[in-house]
């Protein structure tokens, strides 16, 4: 497959993953009961296995390694933290507000990750 398309698609599933947290954390928030389907548990983790999984193939077809890019590396260090506080948002935090708040944290840490990988910087804003 072309490398093009299957940027685009990594893209595409950027998109998906974070509209779907959204969707996911508001819901959390609000104390959604659907959040407990099986589809509602499965969907976020195949979407996320997909994008991480054309993301490596991306790497491995430029034959290139995380830590050469100083870019790609934060970017790795922040897709951690954006999970750890992803699942703080939607089913680790006791109470609606402390939801809210790690949904908004990882949020940040969601546009910071899309900034970096624009710029290709570790400090996108500068």
């Amino acid at each position: 497959m072309a490398y093009g398309f299957i940027r685009d698609l990594h893209v595409t599933f950027v998109v998906i993953s974070g509209l779907f947290f959204v969707v996911r954390a508001v819901a959390s928030v609000l104390g959604a009961a659907w959040l407990q389907q099986r589809w509602a548990r499965t969907l976020p983790h195949l979407v996320d296995t997909l994008l991480l999984t054309l993301g490596i193939w991306m790497l491995v077809r430029l034959g290139l390694w995380p830590t050469e890019l100083p870019w790609l590396t934060v970017k790795l260090i922040a897709l951690v933290l954006y999970i750890l506080l992803g699942a703080w948002a939607i089913k680790r935090a006791r109470t609606p507000w402390g939801r809210a708040l790690f949904a908004v944290l990882a949020l940040l840490v969601f546009g910071y990750m899309v900034l970096v990988a624009l710029t290709k910087s570790v400090v996108p804003w500068a």
